[in-house]
């Protein structure tokens, strides 16, 4: 009896085989997935605390920021840009740490007290230098993050969940381009001079303290893999080995790790369809870098600053939700590439509007259609994890480097917004249609590599004598 079929301490568990899906094997899959569930839903928050504690300089520029730190010329886009040098420096040292280390749920935790400290102290910042310090380093932190939690979602969900996982998580940052909007507008409006200070440190000092108290309770709420997860009943880890190995063909762990950790990024970084999708990604965030500028593009509707940051909150609302639907038909059908394509296409829809007219309701709507364009990178991500499903080192570091290369798109769009272009900006919009018109062509040459390998799979089985189909590639 294999390792899969007894628990750890080799005692036989009445677990039924795979391909019974048996009543009790339905029924114990599904308290599975719902304990799960509950626990990862805490990555949501994390997300959310994550991005808010990144994007508060764009809410607190119009409200003292600029004035008081005396910035001028190209300084607060730099501001914005150099959180991400040390965002991509660390995120393939930080994936290979948590699978060596194996217990996310105090790597992650840990990483999210220190950015949380980090971004309290930009609110003390009295210079450029200071700012520009503590937004490096805030990017070094939270870099541990997200491609740590798309790798814990890959290391518990099946390819046929991992999609609607991913939106669920992603919508973290989605709403919290709506949520946080909203918190900044009340924290600018209700505390200027308050203790002495201005509006715009509060909302520095709130927020970190904020993501420091989330980060202690996910302490205690975050899983582990699933192999050391102390929560789960015998059963219920067995299954949830069993789930991954199933839904691959091969085990997660000792079956596939035969040339170590360093093995794993050699793997990721010798795979060109890796930096295909690193290219892909890195375009896309070009085109979405008007996330970071989103207050700015609203106040060119002519509104007042409270009520610019009010109506930043509905695109991404809609975004969210946008998000979830197409991740759940994606995952439904068993086709992302598509998917992807018809959400980034209603995005250049929006550029072109936005290039075309002024008119405060049709800009508004355009608005809402750049902002769904959130939906098909929630596709692109669940895509990623589940094209280098094994071994886990190289999905680690494929995660990672994906993520970390496309965040090259977030210094360059840091740029791509300047002030002189305003207020129709339409150089800008030019630049994102161009941007995700790439992303569609090389996410379409990957579809066609993904087509030749499921080929290659299906001549091997059928020179193997094997009937039954097993590993295929989701397009």
């Amino acid at each position: 009896m294999s390792s899969l079929e007894k628990g750890q301490n080799g005692s036989e568990i009445d677990l039924p085989r795979p391909t019974e899906h048996s009543p009790e094997r339905r029924a114990l899959e599904k308290k599975l997935l719902r304990k799960i569930d509950l626990r990862m839903s805490i990555l949501i928050v994390i997300y959310i605390l994550n991005y808010i504690d990144r994007n508060n300089a764009a809410a607190a520029r119009k409200r003292g920021l600029e004035t008081d730190l005396k910035l001028k010329g190209q300084e607060f886009p730099t501001l914005l840009s150099i959180l991400y040098v040390g965002y991509i420096i660390m995120q393939i040292p930080s994936n290979m740490f948590l699978n060596w280390m194996g217990r996310p749920s105090l790597y992650l935790p840990c990483a999210m007290i220190i950015w949380g400290t980090i971004s309290c102290l930009t609110g003390i910042a009295i210079n450029f230098t200071g700012a520009l310090l503590t937004r490096f380093f805030l990017g070094f932190v939270e870099a541990a993050f997200f491609p740590g939690a798309l790798f814990l979602l890959s290391k518990w969900y099946t390819r046929s969940e991992l999609g609607l996982r991913t939106a669920i998580l992603y919508c973290g940052n989605i709403i919290s381009n709506a949520f946080g909007s909203l918190m900044a507008s009340g924290i600018l409006a209700g505390m200027q001079g308050k203790l002495g200070h201005a509006a715009w440190r509060w909302l520095f000092y709130i927020e970190g303290a904020l993501t420091i108290f989330v980060a202690v309770c996910a302490i205690f709420i975050l899983p582990d893999f699933p192999a050391t997860s102390k929560w789960l009943t015998p059963e219920e880890r067995e299954l949830a080995m069993l789930r991954m190995t199933e839904d691959a063909g091969v085990g997660d762990q000792n079956e596939t790790e035969t040339e170590g950790h360093l093995g794993g990024l050699r793997m990721a970084v010798t795979d060109w369809r890796v930096w295909l999708l690193s290219f892909g990604m890195t375009a896309q965030v070009v085109a979405l870098s008007f996330n970071a500028f989103f207050p700015t593009l609203t106040q060119t509707l002519g509104y007042s600053p409270t009520v610019t940051l009010l109506l930043c909150a509905p695109p991404f609302a809609i975004a969210a939700l946008a998000a979830f639907v197409l991740a759940r038909h994606s995952d439904k059908v068993g086709e992302r590439c598509f998917h992807m394509i018809s959400s980034f296409a209603l995005g250049i829809l929006g550029f072109v509007i936005a290039i075309s007219t002024m008119n405060t309701a049709a800009r508004y709507i355009s608005l809402f259609l750049m902002a769904q364009s959130y939906a098909g990178f929630v596709v692109m991500y669940a895509w990623i994890s589940s094209s280098f499903p094994r071994p886990p080192s190289k999905r680690a570091v494929a995660l990672a480097l994906v993520n970390a290369f496309s965040q090259l798109g977030n210094i360059a769009g840091s740029y791509v917004w300047p002030s002189n272009w305003g207020p129709t900006y339409r150089n800008s919009y030019a630049i994102c249609i161009a941007c995700s018109g790439t992303t569609i062509v090389l996410c379409l040459i990957f579809r066609q590599s993904l087509i030749h390998a499921n080929r290659k799979l299906e001549e091997e089985e059928e020179a193997q004598g094997v009937k039954t189909p097993g590993f295929r590639y989701i397009l």
